[in-house]
């Protein structure tokens, strides 16, 4: 037996060595050649995985596979609640609010009804595949609209967005799982429990986040000054954990910490700037390796026959999604918001701005590992929507905001 762990456990280091490996050169490529590296890092793990090569199989370690795609989630919503700047939001609240819950609800129907009709199966599960790709993906879009001057108010509108309808996604998905599963249905219900998941994992997270970066800042309670990144990662594991253990989103109270790091200034509480500066090597080399792990793996878990059976139709959802479900969830909602004063080019790129990422791929792994019926078919449309969404419309973003005129001058 403890052979077998230790033959396992070395199984394991092998894999991730190989995983490391490919995604740093992957990402010097995608450098080069100018194309997303997830997209190359998806490429890798069907090639490497048992569909191809049989280099990597990760089907003995699911148990680990559930705590990259866990904890990768958390984290990285943690870092898309770093960049949301409260002062802005509260400009677009509104329109934040409803494109992020309404707007995914909108989406995963639009979407669910297509893949009901095309793909032929169970509405439920239509619906469970139109709400994993229904979030968009902050760790692309934090990176890519860094880089892009645009006025603050939409670059943080879709910043925004990307970080709380991953939350809304999360507890929407899971819902449906609950659902499928046997469990009763009625919107009233459903939706308390939503508002109920959702403002525990912001309560949760709240106290958290004040608490972590309370004592790593400066002051009488700055007791663990020097480890802001080491409490970060404690926090987001806390957070989570207390989260789900009490019933309420997880993935919400990681993202409400990040919302409490990136603003200490709001709540009176300074750091040292060498922390800062180490805490940001940390969180970009962290975010980068739980990148690479995430989405070589869903490489290596794409089920080909499946993929070859439902291309086509899989693609035609895709498609209705890009151009029908994104488009429709926008101008049913972001309008709304009289306030924002939100024109027509503005509207017009938001409809183009969804790029599939992490947290889809992450849900979708996460519902092979809890073996959900058609998880396999979600997971493979997952792929090709991450594929056709991050080739086309990330790397479009920039040409399209200089046709729509929406660049404006940097700051001096």
């Amino acid at each position: 037996m403890e052979g077998n762990v230790v033959e396992l456990a070395s199984n394991l280091m092998r894999i991730l060595a190989i995983i490391i490996f490919i995604g740093v050169v992957l990402n010097k490529a995608s450098e080069k050649i100018h194309i997303p590296d997830v997209v190359l890092y998806i490429a890798a793990g069907i090639i490497v995985g048992p569909a191809v090569l049989n280099i990597i199989d990760f089907s003995e370690y699911a148990v680990f596979n559930q705590l990259i795609l866990s904890f990768g989630a958390a984290y990285i919503l943690f870092d898309g609640g770093r960049e949301v700047g409260i002062k802005v939001l509260n400009e677009v609240k509104v329109t934040i609010g409803l494109i992020a819950t309404v707007g995914v609800l909108i989406s995963t129907f639009v979407t669910g009804f297509f893949a009901w009709k095309i793909l032929n199966i169970d509405f439920i599960y239509a619906l469970l595949l139109g709400v994993v790709i229904a979030s968009t993906d902050p760790s692309v879009l934090v990176p890519l609209f860094k880089k892009m001057n645009i006025s603050p108010k939409l670059k943080q509108t879709i910043i925004s967005e990307s970080a709380f309808n991953d939350a809304a996604a999360a507890i929407i998905t899971f819902t449906i799982v609950g659902i499928a599963a046997g469990g009763s249905f009625s919107v009233a219900g459903s939706l308390f429990e939503i508002l109920k998941t959702a403002g525990g994992g912001v309560l949760v997270g709240a106290i958290i986040g004040y608490i972590g970066n309370r004592l790593v800042c400066e002051g009488r309670y700055g007791v663990c000054r020097g480890f802001t990144a080491e409490m970060a990662v404690a926090s987001v594991l806390g957070a989570y954990v207390i989260s789900e253990h009490i019933g309420v989103s997880g993935f919400m109270a990681a993202f409400i910490v990040g919302m409490m790091c990136g603003n200490k200034g709001m709540f009176n509480l300074k750091l040292m700037e060498e922390s800062h500066d180490v805490h940001e090597k940390f969180k970009d080399v962290t975010i980068s390796i739980i990148r690479m792990m995430i989405f070589v793996l869903l490489g290596v878990q794409m089920n080909f026959g499946i993929i070859a059976q439902y291309w086509g139709k899989a693609l035609i959802v895709i498609l209705a999604f890009v151009f029908l479900a994104r488009p429709i969830s926008v101008l049913l909602t972001v309008p709304f918001d009289r306030k924002a004063k939100w024109n027509i080019r503005e509207i017009a790129y938001l409809c183009w701005t969804r790029e599939t990422g992490v947290i889809p791929a992450a849900l979708a792994g996460m519902l092979i590992t809890m073996k959900v019926p058609n998880a396999e078919l979600i997971s493979a449309v997952t792929s090709i929507a991450i594929i056709v969404t991050l080739t086309f419309q990330a790397s479009t973003a920039k040409y399209f905001a200089k046709v729509l005129k929406l660049e404006v001058e940097p700051k001096k």
